[in-house]
């Protein structure tokens, strides 16, 4: 992964302000919405993952803490291994059914399986 700062990423090189702040705006913390209100979508993928296939649950909406401990808890209730990276829970092995279980006995009612 390269090393530049968010800064360097969006095109500032220097300013001559000498009161000058970088203020990035994509930082704001997003609330996690409740589990009757998420909009979650489950599916299967297998692309640049040398052929083993996975579990998706994207669509979360919520602070990366509360993803990382969804992801923790359908690893757990699936029994294999996984992490959650960009907004989604990886889940290994097609666990489509055991996941969509798990999350409609906790509350997420708008699930939709791909």
């Amino acid at each position: 992964m390269s090393k530049k700062s968010k800064a360097d990423q969006l095109g500032f090189v220097y300013s001559t302000d000498p009161n000058f702040q970088f203020n990035d705006t994509d930082e704001t913390p997003v609330e996690t919405l409740s589990p009757a209100k998420q909009l979650l979508v489950i599916s299967l993928d297998k692309k640049q993952r040398g052929g083993k296939t996975v579990t998706l649950v994207s669509g979360f909406i919520g602070l990366e803490d509360d993803l990382i401990t969804l992801a923790k808890n359908l690893k757990n209730f699936c029994g294999t291994g996984g992490s959650a990276k960009e907004g989604e829970a990886i889940i290994q092995g097609d666990q489509r059914d055991k996941v969509l279980l798990w999350l409609t006995k906790n509350g997420y009612t708008k699930t939709k399986k791909k």
